[in-house]
């Protein structure tokens, strides 16, 4: 099945919901004019879904394109023996599907509740043919998906598991950074196995490293969703070793 997604609420012409979106500046139609968000706008359907929806299948046919306004999403594939490998977390400003292929190459499932801007690919496809600069953004971000894969392999290949797991923490305080968030406290969405199948760790090895960074008094759990990194510089010295 194609589509998982519901509560579909289309888009005024005279109005585009760009002009009052938080973070119209990361998302698609970022750089682009009035005019020309307006045109956007016309093909844009907006979507809102529960934590634990489907937003798209890995293999499926990639008929849309998504921008995430709200919430955050994990991007995973299933292993041939059955297992899941988490590729990615998605947060607003962030694109799913822009990287052209025919399929989706992973699935996307909201970790908590979310809001995305849909468009129909055909559709933006035939806008970027006018908007060179629509292109351009698409084009930027996907060469942003592919320095994080990059990231990952090192992640996965070179690191011990603190340096992993340091890594992964400095990496969602920099894109809180980018959301014009301060970076600490870090909000971490995800649960302890998200990110143990991310880093390629067990989930004991993860909640065991940061009981450690605790323990050293480099972190501090606010809340089951916030850490506060508390002694930067080792932090950063464990996120940056190889």
């Amino acid at each position: 099945m194609q589509q998982h997604v519901s509560g579909e609420t289309s888009v005024a012409a005279m109005h585009s919901p760009c002009d009052d979106c938080d973070i119209r500046d990361l998302a698609i139609c970022g750089t682009l004019r009035v005019d020309e968000v307006q045109r956007l706008s016309r093909i844009m359907t907006s979507v809102e879904l529960a934590a634990g929806d489907t937003i798209v299948d890995e293999g499926e046919p990639s008929d849309f394109v998504y921008t995430l306004t709200s919430g955050a999403v994990r991007l995973y594939k299933l292993l041939a023996d059955g297992r899941r490998s988490v590729t990615g977390f998605l947060f607003p400003g962030d694109f799913l599907g822009v990287s052209m292929q025919d399929i989706y190459g992973s699935s996307a499932e909201a970790i908590t509740p979310v809001t995305l801007c849909r468009f129909q690919r055909t559709e933006l496809e035939a806008l970027m043919m006018d908007i060179p600069t629509l292109e351009r953004r698409l084009f930027a971000r996907a060469t942003e998906e592919i320095q994080l894969m990059q990231e990952q392999i090192v992640l996965l290949g070179r690191k011990t598991a603190a340096e992993r797991v340091a890594s992964f923490l400095r990496s969602l305080a920099q894109r809180q950074e980018k959301r014009h968030l301060p970076a600490n406290p870090v909000t971490v969405p995800m649960t302890r196995t998200d990110i143990a199948d991310y880093l390629g760790l067990t989930t004991e090895t993860v909640s065991r490293t940061i009981t450690q960074f605790k323990t050293k008094e480099l972190i501090s759990i606010e809340n089951g969703s916030r850490i506060r990194i508390l002694d930067e510089d080792q932090l950063d010295d464990l996120a940056e070793a190889i």
